[in-house]
């Protein structure tokens, strides 16, 4: 099933994905429909984030992708309307600034989450373009 998901200066070697922080834990929203997802984004950026841009990829993919950074992932039904909590986190995992790292952006976490190798994170970037 394709589901849709909020990335960050997507297609760049800085692409970072949105994530919510519930109770310490990571999560992922997978959108069923693209039009609730692109309202959440625009309710993103009435909170100040970066533009976001709204990608279909298989469910699946996203899930793996999940599992192998330490993630979790929810799926929001169609027509239930998503709202961003209203506290944002201080300091984001990412820096939608920062020059083209070495790495993936997914490989950030300080906490010390499972991080994916790079050859897993070229595989499933081949894989999300080949989706496009």
């Amino acid at each position: 099933m394709v589901v849709y998901v909020l990335l960050f200066n997507a297609r760049t070697e800085n692409e970072g994905i949105h994530t919510l922080k519930v109770e310490g834990q990571d999560v992922v929203l997978m959108f069923e429909n693209e039009d609730d997802a692109c309202r959440f984004g625009l309710m993103l950026e009435a909170q100040d984030f970066p533009a976001a841009t709204v990608e279909a990829l298989e469910q699946e993919e996203i899930e793996e992708f999940c599992q192998g950074a330490g993630y979790e992932c929810k799926l929001v039904p169609e027509g239930f309307l998503a709202i961003p909590p209203e506290q944002v986190v201080e300091q984001l995992d990412w820096d939608p600034n920062a020059p083209s790292p070495d790495s993936s952006p997914w490989e950030q976490a300080e906490d010390g989450a499972t991080n994916l190798s790079q050859s897993d994170l070229d595989r499933l970037r081949q894989q999300f373009e080949n989706l496009l």
